[in-house]
């Protein structure tokens, strides 16, 4: 019950402060497209730009693992109320039911959001899962750019996340999509982990070139 009540109480603050938030999204053609034709892709961002991201759950019928601790189970309360469909599991604690939800829920539609450097970093490396999801189920993979004009900073959380502040400005834009992996790559391959993290990076630039000149 004590999971019910506070992950309400968290989202309730965050639904709150989320309509106070201009939000600029820019989004590819072909992204708006799969979106029309309810065809899944994957979604890769830095670990540290979720609490901006999470708002959007809703808008892109997204799937997600979260983990079966306390605050996993919490985790899914709020994104439950955020429009999201969750899965039970991790990549230290039931993987493997964790991983046949979320590709059930795949091929039912929905689109899943990847931490790429999580769960537990190191920062700005991506992690194999999102490539091996997208070989699975020959998704194509969007990459994004988030900045934003005010926001509290955690400087001590090792994702480097943020809270965006009220009335903020935050400019979302997504970029690719990168082809799905396909079945002679390796999902372990460094060269494509780097590859995505270099296009992460640039975006990134990208966006708080954007923000900045706003």
């Amino acid at each position: 019950m004590r999971k019910y009540i506070l992950g309400f109480l968290v989202w309730l603050i965050y639904r709150t402060l989320s309509l106070t938030w201009k939000v600029q999204l820019i989004e590819p053609e072909s992204m708006q497209k799969d979106m029309r034709d309810k065809k899944p892709f994957l979604l890769a961002h830095w670990h540290g730009d979720e609490i901006a991201l999470i708002q959007l759950c809703r808008r892109y019928r997204i799937a997600t693992m979260s983990s079966q601790s306390k605050d996993g189970q919490m985790m899914s309360v709020i994104l439950k109320l955020l429009g999201a469909k969750t899965t039970a599991g991790s990549s230290t604690r039931g993987g493997v039911g964790g991983l046949k939800g979320l590709i059930r829920l795949m091929r039912e539609g929905h689109s899943c959001s990847f931490a790429v450097d999580g769960p537990k970093g190191p920062v700005y490396k991506v992690k194999p899962g999102v490539f091996e999801l997208s070989r699975l189920l020959d998704c194509p993979i969007y990459y994004s750019g988030v900045s934003v004009d005010r926001a509290i900073y955690f400087p001590k959380a090792w994702n480097k996340t943020f809270l965006p502040k009220p009335f903020a400005k935050i400019l979302i834009q997504w970029h690719g999509p990168v082809p799905p992996t396909t079945k002679d790559q390796d999902p372990r391959d460094p060269k494509i982990a780097e590859n995505l993290e270099t296009l992460l990076h640039s975006a990134k630039q990208q966006a708080l070139k954007v923000i900045a000149e706003s």
